[in-house]
């Protein structure tokens, strides 16, 4: 399974999704340290999310409810698979 790697703040909001298993905005706003980042931005960051596979959400007219549909335990199972594969990809190159 091929997963696009996540910056620190796509991190961060997955970390609150997983915790929080689905939220508004605001919720995910809530419970980020200080200082809290703009409404925006953190909707732009979960919008990203949902395009690189790993959020969806649910409308209620103009609102958005997001929640993760990968897994914590996948995210990590399939990075593992991905640095193993780069590290093969390696030793055969390494290989006269």
């Amino acid at each position: 399974m091929q997963l696009k790697e996540l910056t620190k703040a796509e991190d961060q909001v997955m970390q609150i999704l997983w915790q929080i298993e689905k939220g508004f905005v605001k919720d995910i706003i809530e419970k980020m340290p200080e200082p809290k980042p703009a409404y925006n931005t953190v909707s732009t960051i979960v919008r990203i999310l949902e395009t690189k596979g790993f959020v969806n959400h649910n409308s209620y007219g103009k609102t958005h409810e997001y929640f993760p549909i990968i897994s914590k335990d996948n995210k990590l199972d399939a990075q593992d698979v991905d640095a193993l594969m780069k590290q093969l990809e390696n030793l055969k190159k390494d290989k006269p």
